[in-house]
């Protein structure tokens, strides 16, 4: 049930965290670019873990939900921006398996695809302004919203942090278990976006240095990425290796070219692999990058994970198919 708001906050309802482990299925991948260079793919389709809690987000959510509920909470507070698809994931959860959301996201109050579903969602929505969300890093930033929620657990943005991380380890085993079907024995590294590193550093805990984690970085050097990784990775006790960083940003997170937009309509049109242009699809184009280079032997077999996202990409749908046009010109 959808708890409804009074004066003091939501009705009191603190519920129990669901025991939900869903699965997603390890699929062979194949482009022109990768078979004349002799790289094995297969992608690991996060994106179809489930029709609204999809991709990384459910791994990243599972810990800070299960926290809410044994301390007794009604449910979560978090923030992010009008296409972000960790609140969509996280209000998509609350309707669901019946806990209370609210969502402090940036900048003034606008009508997206995102937006309308997490109000549809039964998320409570608090536009912070520009300034009011740059503050979300200060020490005292969640005072405020504590007092106004003591009964929400607070997450922060993206849903980053060690216990995050800890539970993205799962992904490898996820994986591991379908190596067979595919007829592979063993595989030589993974390939993923990053946006926190969260997901990046979980598969890092998971791989316990078997195997090399390649990040393609969807935000610029500077913005995280960096710090976030060798700080989760220490705080568990591990070693600060086993992973390699690239900048895949295309100079700012959120652009796009018509590069870009052409190898999300060529893996849509040939491989079937629906990409959205801000992470996955970034890491891809990343990836054909290095491949071309021939930073891969012939031989490597490669895991790419598709971390979801797509919700997001509709309200940028119009734009990468215009720049996909300019770029078949």
């Amino acid at each position: 049930p959808l708890r409804r708001l009074t004066p003091t906050g939501f009705t009191r309802m603190p519920f129990t965290a669901p025991h939900w482990i869903p699965a997603a299925p390890l699929q062979a991948l194949s482009f022109d670019w990768s078979v004349r260079a002799g790289v094995e793919l297969a992608v690991l389709r996060l994106d179809l873990l489930d029709p609204l809690l999809s991709g990384n987000k459910w791994f990243k959510l599972r810990p800070h939900i299960e926290a809410a509920s044994a301390a007794g909470a009604d449910g979560l507070i978090s923030l992010g921006g009008a296409h972000s698809n960790h609140l969509h994931a996280l209000a998509a959860a609350g309707q669901r398996f019946g806990f209370a959301t609210v969502g402090l996201l940036r900048g003034e109050a606008q009508d997206t695809p995102t937006v309308r579903d997490l109000q549809a969602f039964g998320m409570q929505l608090h536009w912070l302004g520009y300034g009011g969300y740059r503050r979300r890093h200060s020490p005292d930033f969640w005072q405020p919203w504590r007092e106004r929620y003591p009964q929400l657990l607070p997450v922060d943005e993206g849903g980053g942090g060690l216990l995050a991380a800890r539970s993205c380890a799962a992904i490898v085993e996820m994986a591991r278990q379908q190596l067979g079907a595919l007829g592979w024995a063993d595989y030589h590294s993974w390939w993923l976006a990053a946006g926190t590193g969260t997901t990046a550093a979980g598969l890092v805990m998971g791989e316990q240095g078997a195997r090399m984690v390649h990040v393609a970085m969807a935000v610029p050097p500077g913005h995280g990425v960096e710090q976030a990784v060798p700080a989760m990775l220490g705080e568990a006790g591990l070693a600060d290796r086993g992973y390699r960083l690239l900048d895949a940003s295309l100079g700012g997170f959120g652009k796009v070219d018509a590069r870009l937009a052409q190898l999300i309509d060529d893996g849509e049109r040939s491989a079937g692999l629906p990409l959205e242009p801000l992470y996955t699809g970034k890491a891809l184009l990343a990836l054909r990058d290095e491949v071309e280079a021939g930073y891969f032997a012939p031989g490597t077999r490669l895991l790419l994970l598709h971390t979801g996202g797509l919700q997001g990409r509709r309200a940028m749908a119009q734009r990468l198919e215009e720049l996909a046009a300019v770029r078949r010109e």
